[in-house]
């Protein structure tokens, strides 16, 4: 069973650094018992055992559950070990995923495949098997999904990116058609340029990385790039009872970068 102080158990993948990690600590500031994961590399874990410190020291039950988001049994192990552990599934964050950068002339079919397999797969099967426990549960739930602001307007060098997460908005459309009868809903969450370690690295295999910034911030409404705990704070809502009559969209978070 879940605490009896706590709101839910929620799951957050790709939660080691960066907006993963910030929304996983929102969740337990917001009162969920959170099951952390990340591919299963040392630096990686580390990291997760930092995260899941933070998150006791709030007061909240936290697991670590490493994986491949883009490896079925992976899935399916983290979602048992956090009911296991935790007491069920109330919220899926699927937020796993990779970028590489390259123009369409120069990917390779290898890096096509795994690129989806990752940022796509990985989320379908993350909304699988949390919407299946949850339906199991009988009370509803809330899954959210990673997109990104380039699954709605793609920027050179990063088309299979873009591709892999326009393909998440319809997922999450579907899913949402699929799943509402079970009281369930499905929703994604679409950043623009946030400052983060993997950001400034991707940013770096695409030039200066202080013009990078400055170009973004230039076609913006707002006058600054995103925060890690911007995203989280909007994840937050999606997980709330608040976002009850919320499903099926796909919403960016990118300071007016681009527009529905």
């Amino acid at each position: 069973m879940s605490s009896p102080t706590s709101k839910g158990v929620a799951v957050v993948t790709g939660a080691a650094q960066g907006i993963g990690k910030a929304i996983a600590l929102r969740l337990a500031d917001d009162g969920f018992d959170v099951a952390i994961n990340d591919i299963s590399l040392d630096a990686k874990i580390t990291k997760l055992r930092e995260v899941q410190a933070e998150i006791i020291q709030k007061g909240r039950r936290c697991g670590i559950f490493p994986g491949d988001v883009s490896n079925e049994e992976d899935v399916k192990r983290i979602v048992e070990g956090a009911v296991h552990m935790l007491g069920g599934l109330d919220v899926m964050v699927a937020n796993a995923g990779v970028c590489p950068t390259a123009s369409v002339l120069d990917y390779t079919v290898e890096q096509w495949d795994r690129t989806f397999a990752i940022n796509t797969r990985g989320v379908f099967l993350c909304y699988q098997y949390a919407a299946r426990q949850m339906i199991k549960q009988g009370r509803g739930g809330r899954i959210i999904g990673c997109s990104s602001s380039l699954g709605k307007q793609a920027m050179p060098m990063l088309s299979l990116y873009a591709a892999t997460k326009s393909a998440i908005r319809g997922l999450t459309q579907g899913a949402a058609l699929d799943l509402g009868k079970f009281g369930i809903t499905v929703n994604a969450y679409a950043p623009g340029l946030v400052d983060t370690e993997l950001s400034r690295e991707i940013m770096g295999r695409l030039g200066n990385v202080e013009e990078v910034i400055k170009m973004n911030v230039a076609r913006s409404a707002i006058d600054r790039i995103g925060k890690p705990e911007d995203v989280a704070g909007f994840v937050a809502y999606l997980a709330s009872q608040e976002a009850r009559y919320m499903t099926g969209q796909t919403v960016g978070i990118n300071g007016g970068w681009c527009f529905d």
